[in-house]
């Protein structure tokens, strides 16, 4: 009689493993591993890959998708980054760097895009999710730009400001513990260690209202002026930092033919080519 309870219980055992067994592997085919990535398309000029360690010119239909790859644009280049999914493109601008922190899908079926622009300006163009677990995030030094469906720009000084307009749809600025929603029509800035600032109208007001310009020593030039604080500034190809109020004071190198030039860009991409004739 003995043997035969040892025996049931054996076998209770032995069924109860084999469910969780079963249990086990049908979780496991809800995660089907599908490798994501984004396409590299409309190159112009000079347009850095980066995979690992290494680093080559980028092709059309490159793709990138492990985390850590990116691009980067240089001076008077651009790409348009697909996402694979279908969900939209990213437009990116001249001396930009912008990389994958996470391609994933999700075992719901959401989709999880998160990139980091490290400095520069990118547009997004992102149709309406309809997975309530898909999000898509831009990560910058100074916060995060988290959407569900909308056409928005950022733009990354070098000291890690960020500029966010939002065109249609609406943005979630997420620094320092708060979130600021920016909806169609309105531009914020985010300054490193600060929460977002209150969103403006959106401008889009790519003026450059010089008050400096003249040769000093040794061939340079010193130039000051100032923008709306959510644009990009780069003057002979080099981006500025601003202050809080928009304004910079730089010395350049003074080119032989005393021309220099300077680019005002905003978050969503429109710019505007000032050359400034030093006297």
């Amino acid at each position: 009689m003995k043997r035969t309870w040892v025996q049931l219980l054996l076998l209770f055992v032995l069924g109860i493993s084999l469910l969780t067994i079963a249990d086990l592997a049908i979780a496991q085919s809800l995660k089907v591993r599908v490798n994501r990535w984004l396409e590299v398309r409309q190159i112009q000029g000079t347009v850095s890959l980066y995979q690992g360690q290494k680093s080559q010119p980028a092709r059309n239909g490159s793709r990138i998708q492990a985390v850590g790859e990116g691009i980067q644009t240089g001076a008077k280049s651009s790409a348009v980054l697909a996402v694979d999914t279908g969900i939209g493109f990213i437009k990116v601008a001249e001396n930009t760097n912008i990389r994958v922190l996470q391609l994933e899908r999700l075992a719901t079926g959401g989709q999880v895009t998160k990139l980091q622009v490290s400095g520069g300006q990118a547009r997004l163009q992102v149709r309406k999710f309809t997975n309530p677990a898909s999000r898509l995030e831009i990560l910058s030094p100074a916060g995060l730009s988290a959407v569900r469906g909308t056409e928005f720009g950022v733009s990354v000084q070098p000291d890690g400001k960020t500029g966010v307009a939002t065109l249609e749809g609406k943005v979630a600025a997420i620094a320092q513990g708060a979130s600021v929603p920016i909806q169609a029509g309105f531009q914020s800035l985010v300054i490193p260690g600060e929460a977002p600032l209150p969103p403006t109208p959106l401008r889009e007001d790519t003026r450059l209202q010089l008050q400096v310009l003249e040769a000093v020593g040794n061939n340079q030039a010193q130039i000051a002026g100032q923008v709306d604080v959510v644009n990009l500034v780069l003057v002979n190809d080099q981006p500025l930092s601003l202050d809080r109020e928009g304004q910079f004071d730089v010395r350049v190198a003074l080119p032989r033919e005393r021309r220099i030039r300077a680019v005002v860009r905003t978050p969503l991409g429109k710019q505007q080519i000032y050359e400034l004739a030093v006297p």
